[in-house]
């Protein structure tokens, strides 16, 4: 069973990252994790978050031992590169080639499991009773009479019910309100200097 995983547009040049891969290739899994843990390359942190990824991916959705991992394949491919302008001397620019990379890992085992590798569903022998208990009970809306609010009623389960609809106006009706009465005001005090004259 081959288990992948990979790590695209990783900001590291593919040179630079295949010196490590190069490290590890063949490997078991926890001699690879050994030597990357202890490089000193900018690389190896990157190849490491991939394997433990890969290892993940191995445990959790595979069912397979970390002992019997090895890394069969691990490769290094060219991303896009950006690019990118240096200044210089008199005014000129020096390109700048920023490279990025695309790595691979495949593990597999060193010997063959004879076990299911993925977890089957569990499917329930007899169909599931639900107890009356269990099931939420929901109430119907009622419709609240005014009277009954005032006063502070109560429902069938003895909770008081209160009515908040339109206990407050909403802010555009307020400041509709508020224009009206400035339109009011403002023609009012027109028709009394035209009628004064």
């Amino acid at each position: 069973m081959d288990v992948k995983a990979k790590a695209k547009f990783v900001r590291i040049a593919p040179r630079k990252a295949r010196l490590v891969v190069d490290l590890v290739r063949g490997a078991d899994v926890i001699e690879a994790i050994g030597q990357l843990t202890f490089n000193a390359k900018k690389s190896s942190p990157i190849v490491l978050k991939l394997l433990n990824s890969a290892l993940a991916n191995a445990e959790h959705n595979h069912n397979l031992q970390r002992n019997n991992l090895y890394i069969k394949e691990i490769t290094v491919n060219d991303g896009p590169t950006y690019k990118r302008w240096m200044p210089r001397a008199f005014g000129r620019a020096t390109p700048l080639r920023k490279r990025t990379s695309h790595i691979e890992v495949v593990l597999s085992e060193k010997v063959p499991s004879t076990e299911p590798k993925v977890k089957a569903k569990e499917q329930p022998d007899a169909p599931v009773e639900v107890k009356p208990s269990a099931v939420k009970k929901t109430r119907k809306p009622e419709t609240v009479i005014e009277s009954e609010v005032n006063t502070g009623s109560q429902d069938a389960e003895g909770q008081e019910v209160v009515d908040v609809r339109m206990q407050g106006k909403h802010r555009h009706q307020e400041n509709q309100d508020a224009r009206t009465r400035h339109e009011k005001s403002f023609l009012k005090k027109m028709f009394r200097r035209k009628s004064g004259q």
